[in-house]
């Protein structure tokens, strides 16, 4: 719960307001960002302001069924969102959204993002889930979450942007910047013909870090023993609903086979040495039969 004084953390939220409007995760007015000051008030940024230029006085407040109990500004349209996760997060005191650009293109593909392809994606994110699309701001919105919110700390909202939360603002945010970061290093390794791989022995030598460092992830549970550690096993019975499918990135390879995500195109075969007498020939005898002379 929070112990921090309303002033700092109204800065707080200024303050990742402007780092998330300077890396450009949200586009005029997008975005929204909350903390939980206790077991029924939350502070909030209000809507129709950049978070690139929030004051601290610009902040609202409501309690936990989204009614607006403090501030001058009226509170954001998606803050059923933040509340829905702390409902059923209750670890939760801090959530972010907006729309990071390399993700949210993830988002409007409805592409799943790869996993074993980065050790820090590994440890901070694991499995990522695309939530199914509803029309942004009402309980709808917001309930598209509940399937995923459990297993994860930053999901992709399809056709919409990202959510990410933690215990602070700053970690909240956290989540974001690094799977934004990631979904741009994937499109820039695609473009060199190639993303590969660690083998699943590597990743549960990472997976087991992660425990010792106090990490869960869903796949050290033990439904999870038999899953392709790789293959994005933990979401993938909801893609159908969400519409979710790989169509940018293969599937992984299986277990025990080559290390790659794709493979460069085969170089062509050297081609075989003009006859060079045999073309002068040719092109003075066409050339002579147009002229109507003989070669």
């Amino acid at each position: 719960m929070n112990r921090q004084p309303l002033s700092k953390l109204k800065e707080e939220i200024c303050d990742i307001g402007r780092r998330i409007y300077n890396k450009g995760f949200a586009a005029g007015n997008d975005g929204n960002i909350s903390y939980r000051l206790g077991p029924n008030e939350v502070l909030c940024t209000p809507t129709m302001i950049s978070k690139g230029f929030m004051k601290p006085s610009d902040l609202c407040i409501v309690d936990m069924e989204g009614k607006q109990v403090g501030g001058q500004r009226k509170r954001s349209s998606e803050i059923l969102l933040h509340l829905t996760i702390m409902k059923e997060r209750p670890d939760v005191n801090s959530v972010v959204h907006c729309h990071p650009p390399h993700a949210t293109a993830f988002a409007v593909a409805r592409e799943p993002i790869p996993q074993c392809v980065l050790p820090e994606v590994e440890v901070f994110l694991g499995d990522v889930p695309i939530t199914k699309y509803e029309t942004p701001g009402g309980q709808a919105f917001a309930d598209t979450v509940k399937p995923f919110v459990k297993n994860s700390n930053v999901l992709i909202l399809a056709n919409h942007g990202t959510v990410s939360y933690g215990d602070s603002v700053e970690k909240a945010y956290w989540w974001t910047e690094i799977l934004d970061a990631y979904c741009r290093i994937l499109m820039l390794a695609k473009d060199l013909g190639r993303v590969n791989f660690f083998t699943p022995e590597k990743e549960r030598e990472l997976l087991e870090l992660k425990a010792k460092w106090g990490y869960s992830d869903p796949r050290l549970k033990k439904e999870m023993e038999n899953c392709d550690i790789c293959a994005n096993d933990v979401f993938r019975s909801s893609w159908q609903d969400s519409g979710v499918s790989r169509r940018a990135f293969d599937a992984p390879p299986p277990m025990g086979s080559a290390s790659k995500l794709s493979s460069p195109a085969p170089a062509p075969s050297p081609a075989a040495p003009l006859d060079y007498d045999a073309l002068v020939k040719a092109v003075t005898e066409q050339v002579c039969k147009e002229l109507g002379v003989s070669a």
